[in-house]
């Protein structure tokens, strides 16, 4: 690829695009190791989820204006509808949409659903704008943009967005500082839109050695991020990760394209630090390990525990999280994960070893819940006095495909064991769908089936093809969306709050329901055979007699 100019870059503004407000962890990482690896070059975070929405465009003039950096480099997290977050009732419009037995519900939902996707398009054309204005305020910077959507849409996007910008693929720390030192060797997964609005693509195989990466310098970056303290604290929560990559292959998940499928893993000791200088200096309380998966290979579950030795060792007094994954769990590892703070146990969990083959979740079931049972224990020998505060955390894919009512009996079934270990108060089902991911093998597998039109956009705006992205056909999901419904009405969704768990009621509402299809199943079955012999007999007379 030529480079349009050999000029090594003295300032950076990072621009993190509008989301709901989580810690801007990717942007913080990139600056930390830039700064580590050029020192001399000034840094900027400005963090639009912190700006009121009509102050968004003339803070961003303001920081261009008093910094004329030679990079921007933005970050964009977020851009399918159909996902939903804090900030986000998408599920509870489709559910009222598509299952409720209420008119107006359905007429309120259309409406509401309209207003979702015009937020949607609206929300992608004003990050387009954001760059478009970079570009005429700077027509000499060259730009950057990565994150999450970009990693997902990056050819899209490079499309979109105006010339001389990189878009980065996945991880960016080779990448941006080949744009700081002047792009002469450019560097990482990537597409460039050049001057002439040409674009090239550079593939490349995520291998970021993560041993580069040593603890973050907060100090520096709170003195270049003026919304850090906004994130610090004994309330917020701080994404801290040990490891990328993964080598797992399930149906619907793109981390392993995201990230590779080699796992790559920090330092320990770095890790260690991190968490304990969050701790001590600034106070945080709450650590989200953000890797794909905490704990998943024999390899990396050794990794983890050496930073929880790390951890304990250091007295570090946080309570943290993270996607779990209990293949090599042992006794003393759930010992040690309970002593360093372990405050809940995230992990996707479905009652069949049936469903998680079909989803090529690569685990085993029975061996789950044996590892349910070590934290119980774990808890009990560990903190006997504050046994019953552990969260399990269930993210159920419900309505998967090959999902039957029988598999659903089961998950229900496996959730009261569950609930009988920990105290059904401490047990959160989290009700979610698959979200359908282009390149995944469940998008392949949803054209195949014809559910799906082939050559489809995934970013169109078309609203009946955006419902389906959110994976829950009919006949169970109406017995799931309306089991969801009728617990919407009485429970939260909020795991801390007082009463039920929207989670627990949608599952107790959803085996009520589950018994009413098969008894009208069965009703319909017998229906069938009293047509077929031609006797008037009732169907009733048959049941009874069944």
């Amino acid at each position: 690829m030529r480079s349009v100019s050999s000029a090594e870059a003295r300032t950076v503004l990072y621009v993190r695009l509008p989301v709901w407000k989580i810690w801007p962890g990717g942007i913080v990482y990139l600056a930390d190791y830039i700064h580590k690896r050029r020192p001399a070059v000034r840094q900027e975070i400005l963090d639009l989820a912190l700006v009121p929405p009509r102050e968004r465009r003339a803070a961003m003039v303001s920081r261009i204006e008093a910094l004329r950096p030679d990079v921007v480099a933005f970050s964009w997290r977020n851009m399918q509808t159909f996902g939903p977050h804090p900030e986000n009732d998408a599920l509870d419009i489709v559910m009222n949409f598509d299952h409720s037995p209420n008119l107006w519900r359905r007429a309120r939902a259309a409406w509401q659903a309209l207003g979702v996707i015009w937020n949607y398009a609206a929300s992608r054309m004003r990050n387009f704008a954001y760059m478009r204005l970079a570009r005429r305020l700077l027509p000499e910077a060259r730009l950057a943009v990565g994150g999450t959507a970009v990693s997902i849409f990056g050819k899209y996007i490079a499309e979109k967005c105006p010339t001389d910008t990189v878009v980065v693929i996945g991880e960016g720390e080779d990448a941006m500082l080949a744009v700081v030192d002047g792009f002469t060797a450019p560097a990482g997964h990537h597409y460039y839109k050049d001057r002439r609005g040409v674009i090239s693509h550079v593939p490349a195989e995520e291998s970021f050695d993560l041993r580069q990466l040593t603890a973050v310098d907060f100090a520096y970056i709170e003195s270049i991020f003026p919304g850090f303290r906004d994130y610090v604290g004994p309330e917020g929560t701080i994404g801290v990760h040990t490891k990328r990559g993964c080598p797992f292959q399930c149906h619907f998940c793109l981390y392993n394209k995201i990230e590779g499928d080699r796992q790559r893993l920090r330092d320990p000791v770095e890790v260690a630090k991190e968490v304990d200088v969050l701790s001590r200096t600034y106070g945080v309380k709450h650590i989200w390990f953000t890797d794909a998966q905490f704990c998943s290979t024999l390899r990396s579950t050794r990794h983890v525990e050496a930073i929880l030795d790390e951890m304990l060792a250091r007295g570090t007094d946080v309570l943290w999280s993270g996607y779990l994954r209990l293949n090599y769990l042992t006794p003393q590892l759930a010992e040690k994960m309970i002593a360093s703070g372990l405050a809940s146990v995230d992990l996707s969990f479905t009652g069949t070893q049936e469903i998680v083959d079909s989803l090529t979740l690569g685990y085993d079931l029975e061996q789950q819940m044996a590892a349910f049972r070590m934290f119980r224990d774990a808890t009990q020998r560990v903190a006997p006095s504050a046994d019953g505060t552990l969260k399990i955390k269930l993210y159920m894919p419900l309505n998967a495909p090959g999902e039957s009512p029988t598999t659903l009996r089961a998950t229900a079934e496996r959730i009261h064991e569950i609930y009988e270990m920990f105290g059904r108060e401490n047990v959160l089902p989290f009700i979610f769908f698959i979200g359908v991911q282009p390149d995944t093998p469940v998008e392949r597998m949803l054209i195949d089936a014809n559910y799906l039109p082939n050559g489809y956009d995934p970013l169109t705006l078309n609203p009946f093809i955006i419902k389906k992205l959110l994976y829950n056909p009919r006949p169970l999901g109406r017995l799931i969306g309306r089991a969801y419904l009728q617990a919407l009405d009485i429970s939260t969704k909020l795991d801390h709050a007082e009463g039920e768990y929207i989670g627990r009621a949608t599952m107790e509402n959803l085996e009520r329901a589950l018994e009413s299809y098969a008894g009208a199943r069965f009703r319909k079955a017998i229906g069938r055979r009293q047509t077929c012999s031609g006797k008037s007999q009732p169907a009733s007379s048959y049941s009874s007699a069944a």
